[in-house]
């Protein structure tokens, strides 16, 4: 029998003698004190750990909430406390209290189920007294669907804490972490639920939990610390590096943390996280212990230290720590926020005694679930028979022989530097957005954030497929070399492959294993962990999801179909014309017919007898000319040097031209036209063709579902078997993913095309486990690539090894435009401008004299008929307003005459 076990019954024997005593001396039979007055005796409960920190802290701060409130409240009532000292299960403890000692309440850390427990038994005297679980933290169990109506849970919902890890999880990214915790009595259902809440916080922030592991209460295990080696010992060898505590008492953790540091597992790549219920109480652990512990990070619950009756609390507290635990060496520090909650429900209880009259529990229950009252621990409210508080987390980083307040966390916030309250409501003050953790120190002394996994290692290395009997080795190859006895691998995608390693921020050892069974083979041996990663053509689709995870898309596919090319065969009746295009053929006639016109402009000016005729003869000539470009050579003779530089011009402009079209011509009847043989897919599937594809691949079964037969469908191995398929009739049309008919249309060129729609796919990925933190590593790494531009010259370098010249050229209709001859053109037409502007002002002043004449004439003309304009609208205008006005002096003669302003009117 230990020490421990020997101090807590020598403790609980002498308890039980002072209880009876008391009770003796204090009240009879009746329940009365021999005292001037009748007073109403209220009994008290209390189960607790005396070997544990948390159970020392809880008892003195009960003890401390009965004398503060049996000294300021009146002498006719009174409360006695009754302990019952245990570190198992307490349903038994329960009964003996309320058998026994015959309390009216019941506090201690008592779980859902002894509740339940104790509420069930038959004796009428347990029914409806209540219970006060100060657990750490609440959870509903997954066996029972109601609580019990007695119990009262002075704690909060364990969701919170829950949330809190979640958010930590979260905020750094990491995917997969290993839980682990106590269990914290025999009733292990209860502990179940906190996998069943961490779980579920997790997957909100896309995290899920890989392992978890339940160890058995301390108190239980005769080599605790062999056992725990052990259990780590297994952890070890996992990939994932973050564990996190989600319960257990301070004594059990810090035996853990001593192993785990003597493992080396406190070290770099290593995360560790610990709760509330061990946090809140590193204030009582002596420093040297800490040193285990570096770099571990946690959370507790944020206790206003800065009122005066916390200050208060906290002297008498730790005064009377001292005096009943004087062994103890760790400086006797402040209460953690258990113990004062623990003196909150002590008071809610005691005030809610004080409202009755009589000792009846059954009413009990109902008034401490009324409570509202500022506690040390905060708002004392109760909501569904559990505490209601709105928790605020203080995140905690030990550092050397202490640890360091780094952050805060709410639900309503978030992480944040600062918290204060005004007016009973928490306001942030930090960066605004809810996410500053301030700087942490982790294990091995980093202030990099650790990637929470380690995959593989030197001696370890990754196992990665390749496939080996792909149809397309340009994309991953194969060779064995017997002499050497080593294997090659090489291609695209290996290439690509590795330089998304490269840009990995940490190193990656792999080994390439050929893999020689389908792609669908190969995706389900890394489902099954016979492999680590796949990498290879590997396209993305959604039942390979149900397998396992892929990176981001390294280059994009799609199902196209492929088939041969035929000539196009089209008459054209007016294919001469077809040489040139419309645009051209105006912009020749209208340069024809203005050189001609300028020729004969200017040779009329310099007197050429040649050209003295009439205006039919101009339209007479320069449509001569417009038909032959030598007709002035043959029919007139210029002599003037201005339309000689014309005619040149302009015949070195036909020059080019007429070549030109004789060689656009001859193009046009001799290159065949080429088009493909089959346009769509409905056209095979309605006359049964036989169709070839990679029979290694999902295309098969893709082709299936495209209602093609299976008969009807060639498997093809090989990239150079298909063209010999096509010579000897047995496909019709080749069926490939996008990247596998740029290769395969690169070295096959001629002859063969793409035609129907393209049948959009996932793209070629890297496949992982499903879950593997790789995978988003290597799709982060994938896009830096991609931008990059690398992957585009890797593809580049595939296909100029397998390129032949395109007779994609030869599709198009090789009809010129005006563009190809705009610079003589434009010469051709600035010098004939220029002389025809020449020509203008000679022959203006050549017949200057005529044309004043004329130009007199014809303006004497114009200012008559203008005259004559405007006095047509002058009378039209202003004469009827005339005779309207000489009419009204008409009729008003008389009277003007008689008045003697006139006399006479004409």
């Amino acid at each position: 029998m230990s020490a421990a076990t020997l101090f807590s019954l020598l403790v609980y024997f002498l308890l039980l003698i002072h209880d009876h005593v008391t009770f003796s001396l204090a009240y009879n039979k009746n329940g009365s004190i021999h005292d001037d007055c009748n007073m109403i005796i209220w009994r008290i409960g209390a189960i607790s750990d005396p070997t544990t920190r948390l159970g020392k802290e809880q008892k003195i701060a009960m003890e401390m909430a009965v004398d503060d409130f049996n000294a300021q409240n009146s002498k006719c009532s009174h409360l006695v406390f009754n302990f019952a000292y245990s570190h198992g299960p307490a349903a038994s403890l329960a009964t003996y209290l309320a058998n026994k000692k015959q309390v009216h309440a019941i506090l201690g850390s008592l779980t859902q189920q002894e509740a339940a427990l104790f509420s069930d038994l038959d004796d009428e005297a347990y029914k409806g007294i209540p219970v006060i679980s100060l657990s750490p933290a609440a959870t509903y169990s997954t066996v029972l669907l109601t609580e019990p109506p007695s119990l009262i849970q002075m704690s909060n919902d364990v969701y919170s804490q829950m949330q809190c890890l979640a958010a930590l999880i979260g905020h750094f990214k990491w995917r997969k972490v290993i839980a682990l915790y106590e269990i914290s009595n025999s009733f292990s259902n209860m502990d179940s639920g906190l996998i069943t809440h961490f779980s579920d916080s997790l997957k909100v922030v896309d995290s899920s939990i890989e392992y978890h592991l339940a160890f058995p209460p301390l108190f239980s295990m005769s080599n605790a610390k062999t056992f725990i080696q052990e259990e780590l010992e297994k952890l070890r060898t996992k990939n994932v590096k973050v564990f996190v505590v989600l319960q257990c008492s301070l004594e059990f953790g810090l035996v853990l943390f001593e192993m785990a540091n003597g493992m080396g597992m406190i070290g770099e790549n290593y995360v560790w996280i610990i709760s509330d219920n061990m946090a809140s109480l590193l204030d009582s652990v002596e420093p040297s212990v800490l040193l285990n512990m570096q770099g571990v990070i946690g959370f507790k619950a944020n206790v206003n230290e800065k009122t005066e009756s916390f200050k208060e609390f906290n002297v008498k507290f730790r005064r009377k720590y001292r005096s009943q635990y004087p062994e103890e060496e760790e400086g006797y520090p402040s209460p953690s926020s258990y113990a004062l909650k623990a003196y909150d429900a002590t008071w809610a209880t005691a005030k809610a005694m004080q409202k009755l009259s009589r000792g009846n529990s059954s009413e009990l229950v109902k008034i401490i679930l009324l409570s509202d009252f500022e506690g040390l621990s905060g708002k004392v409210s109760f909501k569904n028979g559990m505490l209601y508080q709105k928790t605020t987390f203080r995140i905690v980083n030990v550092i050397g022989k202490s640890y360091r307040e780094v952050s805060f966390w709410s639900p309503e916030f978030g992480f944040s530097k600062d918290l204060v309250e005004y007016n009973g409501v928490k306001l942030k003050i930090g960066n605004g957005l809810g996410g500053d953790l301030g700087s942490i120190l982790w294990p091995g002394g980093k202030q990099t954030v650790p990637k929470g996994w380690t995959i593989g290692g030197p001696e370890k290395p990754l196992k990665i497929g390749v496939p080996a009997k792909g149809a397309f080795n340009q994309f991953v190859t194969v060779n064995i070399n017997k002499e050497r006895n080593e294997t090659l691998i090489d291609g695209f995608s290996v290439h690509v492959f590795e330089a998304v390693v490269r840009e990995l921020p940490y190193y990656l050892p792999y080994v390439l294993v050929p893999f020689n069974g389908t792609y669908d083979e190969m995706v389900v041996g890394v489902s099954n962990k016979n492999l680590d990663a796949a990498v290879g053509d590997t396209d993305i689709l959604a039942d390979r999801y149900e397998y396992a995870e892929f990176s981001q898309p390294y280059i994009d596919s799609g199902l196209v179909m492929v088939v041969t090319e035929r000539p196009r065969l089209k008459k054209h009746h007016f294919i001469v014309i077809k040489a040139f295009k419309l645009k051209l053929w105006i912009q020749l006639a209208v340069m024809s017919m203005s050189t001609g016109v300028v020729i004969w402009l200017n040779e009329y000016v310099n007197d050429n007898p040649d050209f003295r005729g009439s205006f039919p003869q101009l339209i007479g000539s320069v449509l001569w000319f417009s038909v032959t470009v030598l007709s002035f050579s043959q029919r007139e003779s210029i002599k003037s040097n201005l339309s000689r530089l014309v005619l040149t011009t302009w015949l070195c402009v036909v020059v080019v031209v007429t070549a030109c079209f004789t060689a656009v011509l001859s193009s046009i009847m001799t290159v065949p036209r080429l088009e493909p043989s089959l346009l769509n897919v409905d056209y095979l599937l309605r006359t049964n063709a036989p169709v070839g594809c990679n029979g290694n691949s999902f295309i098969v079964r893709y082709l299936v579902n495209l209602q093609f037969k299976p008969g009807n469908i060639k498997k093809i191995s090989s990239i150079s078997d298909y063209p010999k398929a096509f010579g000897k009739g047995e496909i019709s049309a080749a069926f490939f993913v996008a990247p596998h008919a740029k290769v395969f249309l690169a070295k096959y060129c001629r002859g063969y095309t793409k035609s129907g729609p393209v049948f959009k796919l996932g793209g070629f990925g890297f496949v992982f486990p499903k879950g593997s933190p790789l995978a988003v590593d290597i799709s982060e790494a994938v896009l830096k690539v991609s931008q990059s531009g690398e992957i585009n010259q890797l593809e580049e370098q595939m296909l100029s090894s397998t390129n032949c010249s395109s007779s994609s050229a030869e599709e198009q209709v090789p009809g010129l435009g005006p563009e190809l001859f705009s610079g003589p053109l434009l010469i051709s037409g600035v010098i004939c401008g220029i002389v025809l502007l020449i020509s203008i002002a000679r022959l203006v002043r050549k017949h200057w004299l005529y044309l004043s004449s004329i130009i007199a004439k014809y303006a004497n003309i114009v200012l008559r008929w203008a005259s004559l304009a405007l006095t047509q609208c002058y009378t039209r205008i202003v004469g009827p307003r005339l005779v309207k006005n000489c009419n009204t002096v008409i009729d008003q003669r008389p009277n003007i005459q008689q008045n003697g302003e006139i006399t006479e009117v004409f």
